[in-house]
């Protein structure tokens, strides 16, 4: 019955009963101490394309050395099994707050995946994973006020937490019925353009790359988000954080990780991220975060004492999205209209510098950085 009642709801957007905390398996319980993760290889980089209701991203943060803030991401998703469609976002942020944001959002078509599944592609756009598993070319020609064309190098390894770091959501430990997953390239090199009808933005300098799959629907997967790329000279500096509806006991999941160029400092669940101030915004009546104190607590693969933090005031909002009002349709369509949910995306890059205080073992640093961070509210 209760599978009956979870199914029901994942396809018509009915409420969920409460199953409480026991019916979700959180990503820390796969982990060990001589594994609390896994280094990615090509075969954790496959698209997996399920037939059930799900959507699966792969995204990139990009922090141009030129102080130029740019998303790209392709989204393919599947709506209860019965339709299946592709979108690719760009998003070029106008920092000095003069003028919008440059975005765009495109519908693809005649897309598929190549035989090993690592590589995407669609009418005028490629995603494609090298033979070594350590860089992908994103060209996009799908939109001509909109040309893409990048190469992200990882500079370091990627993680996932766990042994896959995949989140279950069920009752039944054996046949769960929901899934959350996250593996991530946490520090890149970035080289080549994106070209509007206005300007050529030259985007060499770092970037982040997150590889996600949501196997149910997202707001029965959980009802608040909070997220930050933080990228230093020397360090990077990544959390992604939710917290699900009260149908799985509001239950926290946490990862993220420290990393620098070749080499993984800590990566776990020992992670928490605080609103240390926020004002209720009137537009969303959601508290929109004023300041946020990350922190992240672990240890390394030879047990030193890892603690991190980043902790400061947010600066001016960068956007505000109203998720219902501004994503493609099939998104609208997988969240369904069930009453109490109303996604909003708070997002915020401050022009002050912020500091990463790091302490590995007995040795401390300090360093300074540029973040980019999300808030999400739900339901």
């Amino acid at each position: 019955m209760n599978w009956l009642k979870s199914t029901l709801a994942s396809v018509a957007g009915t409420q969920e009963p409460i199953y409480g905390p026991g019916a979700i398996r959180p990503v820390g319980t796969q982990q060990t101490d001589d594994a609390p993760y896994t280094e990615l290889t090509k075969e954790h980089l496959r698209w997996r394309a399920y037939s059930y209701t799900n959507v699966e991203t792969q995204t990139f943060y990009i922090m141009a050395d030129n102080g130029t803030l740019v998303f790209v991401q392709i989204i393919y998703s599947n709506i209860a099994g019965i339709h299946t469609t592709a979108q690719f976002n760009t998003k070029i942020y106008n920092l000095s707050g003069d003028g919008p944001h440059i975005w765009f959002s495109d519908p693809l078509s005649n897309y598929m995946f190549d035989e090993s599944m690592l590589s995407f592609a669609a009418d005028n756009i490629s995603l494609a994973l090298n033979e070594e598993g350590d860089a992908y070319t994103l060209k996009s020609a799908v939109n001509d006020d909109c040309l893409v064309n990048l190469t992200f190098t990882r500079t370091c390894p990627g993680f996932a937490i766990g042994k896959d770091g995949t989140t279950y959501f069920g009752t039944d430990p054996e046949n769960p019925w929901g899934s959350m997953r996250h593996a991530f390239w946490p520090r890149c090199t970035v080289e080549g353009t994106i070209t509007t009808k206005e300007k050529v933005y030259d985007l060499k300098g770092r970037a982040m790359f997150s590889q996600a799959l949501q196997g149910m629907k997202p707001h029965h997967a959980a009802a608040r988000w909070n997220f930050i790329n933080f990228q230093t000279p020397s360090f990077s500096a990544i959390m992604m954080e939710y917290t699900t509806p009260p149908s799985y006991g509001s239950t926290i999941v946490n990862v993220g990780g420290i990393v620098k160029d070749g080499e993984i400092i800590y990566a776990g669940t020992g992670n928490t991220a605080t609103h240390t101030g926020a004002s209720q915004d009137k537009e969303s009546d959601w508290p929109e975060p004023t300041a946020i104190k990350w922190e992240w607590n672990g240890k390394t693969k030879d047990q030193q004492e890892v603690v991190a933090e980043i902790n400061g005031p947010l600066g001016p909002r960068l956007d505000r999205i109203d998720v219902m009002a501004e994503v493609p349709g099939f998104i609208k369509t997988i969240a369904g209209s069930v009453a109490g949910t109303r996604p909003y995306i708070f997002q915020f890059s401050p022009q002050e510098k912020l500091t990463l205080k790091l302490k590995i073992g007995d040795t401390e640093y300090s360093e300074e950085g540029y973040m980019f961070s999300e808030a999400t509210f739900i339901s």
